[in-house]
Parts: structure tokens; C-alpha cells; sequence
């Protein structure tokens, strides 16, 4: 078994008398007031009399061979807390289990997990094969079955071809490819991974995202991927969890994220281009059905929404609307604005719409469009299907369907 269980975890990074005044000084000179029983408050962490909270709260449970992804923006704790299922940081609080062993005091090397870091970590005076090799001769295997899995994970891999080098003649792919080759020879129960193509261009992180989905099907274990690109944590896996200052903000698979984002965090982090938000929209009862109203147009919600308003017995409140740029359509009535960007992608042009000092993103499809109708400085119609709106509560920020 290789499922992964993590309850209450807590991370607390210590921090000296002097680093909190500093800490104060700074959080003063920003104006900021500091939070409830909180020592002081800055972005991105919560210190305490105890130290820098980095990771709190955490519960999750990965199931035997799933891959999980762990996304969010920098500082959110992501990484610290796969550090701590690898046993390079210690838990401050909580239980780790693997399988059903509890784990937080057992040292990183009797977890059976292997890890890829971001910067490969590969020994430079050490050929391909030497590297992917190096834990299995501390293992002190057998020389025959070291090169047997060496080669077999080579031909996984497809670099066969390339044992004999040294890391320093090799391309990002390449050596990325060897970071993770030495992780897998080891036939560990989990593999671990640290935003490990951060460092490699564009289209080399393409191949490579095709490279871990086609890894994974040959591989049968689970899998922890820590990445702040939304793209990667939607392409490659069975759920993603989304973190925001140590918290977890939501967890499902990627379409659950991306269709019902529990809070407007979620719904501005996952989806590219990044969702439009109209703010201080009011929701109202009309002969008693529910509308929004939007730069002064009122729309009635659709019958799904309508049903699930009524349901809560949901008040007239304050609202915050997103709508999704591939969910805006050109129209003869609803929205108008005036074009300030128009991107040129090829099957789709991406416009950015001044709508009374409002940036409105739209995804439209350049089959059969006049292109002259999306050139700057031209005006823009637009109106969007309120089935795929998403509303959340302007304090709470929690979705309301």
C-alpha cells in the first residue's frame, strides 16, 4: 500500500524576538493592522509567538497509486508540505501515514519515497548511469539486478542512449529526464515531485508534462507533484488541491475545480486566461426569482441556479460575478466596450475589453470572424450564457451554489 493520509498537519518555522519586531516594523510601515491573537500579520504568513506558520490545518488522503497535485502561488506551503512527506522538514504538529504506517518520525530514507527536485540534484562527476545507479549500490544490490533496473528505467525513459554522459552534456530535458530515471530505479511506493519543470522553456515543459502522463501509466505508484502553474496541475492529475497561505482552499479533480471553484481565490487562480470578476453585483428576488444586475443590466439567473438560491433560501446580498473569457460571446446587445488589446493566437484571438474601466478578457474563435471586428480601439459587443456564471458572497468569497 501507498497511500498517503495527512491529518492536522502543522508546520511552524521558530522565529527569533528580533525577527518579530522587524517583522512589526515592517507590517507598521505597510499600514497594515494586525490580525486577531496574531502577533503581527504580513503577506503570505501568520506569525505567532511560536514562529512562522507555514503549513496548518491540512488534512488529506491520497489514495494507493493516485497522482495528486498540490498547486498554488509561491509561499503557500505547498512545497513545505511535501518536504514534510519526504521527512526533510519536521512536523510540527499532526500525523503522517503511509499505508498505514504512522511516518513523522521515521527517517526520509525508510519511507521508501523518492524525490525530484527542480534543479535535478544530479552529481556532476558522475556519468547518466553512475547517477541512476548511485542508490542502488548504497542499497549494496547485486551488480546484475543494479543494471538491470538501470537500463530498464533507461528504456522507460528513452535515454538509453545517453548512460554514458555527464550531466554537464546534456540538454534540461535531458537531465530532468535523469533526475527522474534515478527516482523511479528505485521502484519506491511514492515519488515525489518539486515544480520539476520550472526550469526548462515552454515547449520543453509541454513534452515533459507528456512525458510524466506517459511515466505514470508505465509506473504503478502514487504520485505527489507540487507545481505553481495551474496548466500543469490540470493536465496531469486525478485531483488537484489548492493552497493559499498554508490552507487548503479546495480539492477535486480538475474539472470539479475548474466548473464549481468553492471561493473567488480558486476561481482567479485555476483557468487561463484568468476569469473575469465583476464586483458589487447585487442579487435580488423578483415575483420571486433571483437576478443579478451589472452595469446597470439585470439578468435573471437560470433555472439550476434558480433552484439552488431558492433552496438555501438565499437573502438579497452583495456579490461578486465571475464569468470564464471562453464563456463570453460577441453579441448584438448586452455589453459593449472598447477593444485595448487584441492577441492574435491563431484559432482563437484573446481581446481585452475597457468596459466602463472595467478589464473584460474574452476568448473568441477566429473561424468565420471578420477580424476587423476585434482591431483596437474598435467597440466590442458581448453578452455570456448565465448557466455558466459562477456567484460568490462579497464577504465571505464562498460560492453560493
Amino acid at each position: 500500500m501507498s497511500s498517503i493520509t495527512l491529518k492536522n498537519i502543522k508546520k511552524i518555522y521558530p522565529i527569533t524576538a528580533e525577527e518579530v519586531k522587524q517583522n512589526k516594523k515592517a507590517a507598521k510601515k505597510r499600514k497594515e493592522t494586525p490580525a486577531v491573537d496574531e502577533d503581527v500579520f504580513v503577506p503570505n504568513l501568520q506569525i505567532t509567538d511560536e514562529g512562522v506558520v507555514a503549513v496548518q490545518d491540512f488534512n488529506l488522503e491520497i489514495k494507493d497509486k493516485e497522482f495528486v497535485v498540490l498547486v498554488g502561488p509561491s509561499g503557500c506551503g505547498k512545497s513545505t508540505t511535501l518536504r514534510m512527506i519526504a521527512g526533510l522538514e519536521e512536523i510540527s504538529d499532526g500525523e503522517l501515514y503511509i499505508g498505514d504506517k504512522l511516518s513523522n518520525i521515521i527517517a526520509p530514507r525508510d519511507r521508501n519515497i523518492a524525490m525530484v527536485f527542480q534543479n535535478y540534484s544530479l552529481y556532476p562527476h558522475m556519468t547518466v548511469y553512475e547517477n541512476m545507479a548511485f542508490s542502488l549500490k548504497l542499497a549494496k544490490l547485486p551488480k546484475d539486478e543494479i543494471d538491470k533496473k538501470v537500463k530498464e528505467a533507461a528504456r522507460t525513459l528513452e535515454i538509453t542512449q545517453i548512460l554514458d554522459r555527464l550531466p554537464k552534456a546534456l540538454s534540461g530535458g535531458q537531465r530532468q529526464r535523469v533526475a527522474i530515471g534515478r527516482a523511479i530505479v528505485r521502484q519506491p511506493q511514492v515519488i515525489l515531485m518539486d515544480e520539476p519543470l520550472s526550469n526548462l522553456d515552454a515547449k520543453l515543459r509541454g513534452q515533459m508534462r507528456s512525458e510524466i502522463i506517459r511515466l505514470r501509466q508505465k509506473i504503478d505508484t502514487t504520485f505527489v507533484y507540487v507545481t505553481h502553474d495551474q496548466v500543469e496541475a490540470m493536465t496531469l492529475g486525478d485531483r488537484i488541491v489548492v493552497m493559499k497561505d498554508g490552507f487548503i482552499q479546495q480539492v477535486g479533480t480538475p474539472q470539479e475545480v475548474f466548473n464549481h471553484p468553492e471561493n473567488v481565490f480558486v476561481a482567479g487562480f485555476i483557468g487561463t486566461p484568468q476569469i473575469n470578476f465583476f464586483h458589487n453585483v447585487p442579487l435580488s428576488i423578483k415575483d420571486g426569482d433571483y437576478y443579478i444586475t451589472i452595469q446597470d443590466k439585470e439578468i435573471r439567473l437560470d433555472d439550476v441556479h434558480q433552484k439552488a438560491l431558492k433552496e438555501k433560501k438565499q437573502e438579497p446580498i452583495n456579490t461578486v460575478v465571475g464569468v470564464r473569457p471562453v464563456h463570453i460571446e460577441m453579441a448584438d446587445e448586452g455589453f459593449t466596450g472598447k477593444i485595448e488589446v487584441s492577441e492574435m493566437m491563431g484559432s482563437e484571438v484573446h481581446l481585452h475589453i475597457n468596459l466602463n474601466g472595467d478589464d473584460i478578457v474574452a476568448v473568441i474563435p477566429t473561424a468565420n470572424l471578420d477580424l476587423k471586428k476585434v482591431e483596437i480601439g474598435k467597440d466590442f459587443t458581448f453578452s455570456f450564457n448565465p448557466s455558466l456564471i459562477h456567484i460568490f458572497d462579497a464577504e465571505t468569497e464562498k460560492n453560493l451554489i
